[in-house]
């Protein structure tokens, strides 16, 4: 088990999404595919997806999200919260892969027995979320969504809001690399290959840009004295046992 922590400048959920994901294809020759909640934003674009040959199902809970994408695509509706849903879905995955979904998972127990299912033995699933106590998500999780939607326009304005649209965030089992998340993992069957904790976020800087100062060093320091619990983002890495 591999654990780590970085500042999220190295964090691998934005735009070094495509490349992380491409190495996790490589490196585990993934060829059945499944991305959670990217119904409308697959990480890796058609043309990747058709020059690999790999079957690659975009997930979302929304059909209105699947017409986004492109058909180069698998597409498949469903609530992955559901209990048992795997038991309705016939194709098993070498790689699940998500990128800032997590942290709008309601049920984090029902949905990792949920993806251990749909593994094949063997299987790995990855995750890059936001975890709950760094004070931005903190804010987001306790105060009413309409609130939270007008503060996030303001220090984080989305130019495209048909395709990159706020949803609720609940932070169920979104935590970063503590003994006790570790614990839940293995309990559903999972090895846990790599739990990587980053510290700080970018909320700040246009708008507060002192603000922005003391968050990254704050953030510095705390790669230096990682305290689990205040991680502002993570991503793992498990793995479905033979």
């Amino acid at each position: 088990m591999n654990i780590k922590y970085h500042q999220t400048s190295e964090f691998p959920g934005w735009e070094k999404a495509p490349e992380f994901l491409l190495q996790l294809i490589e490196t585990y020759n993934a060829q059945k595919v499944l991305e959670i909640g990217s119904g409308a934003n697959p990480t890796l674009t058609p043309n990747i997806v058709s020059d690999l040959g790999i079957k690659y199902t975009t997930n979302d809970l929304s059909g209105e999200e699947l017409l986004k994408a492109s058909t180069v695509y698998s597409t498949w509706e469903a609530d992955l919260c559901t209990p048992k849903i795997a038991d309705k879905h016939l194709e098993k995955y070498q790689l699940i892969f998500s990128r800032m979904v997590n942290e709008h998972i309601k049920d984090g127990k029902t949905y990792y027995e949920n993806l251990y299912d749909l593994l094949e033995p063997g299987g790995i699933t990855v995750h890059c979320f936001s975890t709950l106590y760094a004070f931005p998500f903190l804010v987001n999780r306790i105060l009413p969504e309409n609130f939270t939607d007008k503060l996030l326009n303001f220090f984080n304005p989305r130019a495209d809001r048909y395709q990159h649209e706020k949803f609720p965030a609940y932070y169920s089992w979104s935590r970063g690399p503590s003994e006790k998340s570790i614990k839940r993992f293995e309990a559903i069957g999972f090895e846990v290959i790599e739990y990587v904790g980053f510290f700080g976020h970018g909320y700040y800087r246009k708008k507060m840009p002192f603000l922005d100062y003391l968050e990254q060093k704050k953030a510095h320091w705390l790669v230096k004295n990682p305290i689990p619990a205040l991680t502002s983002y993570a991503y793992i890495i498990l793995k479905k046992r033979s």
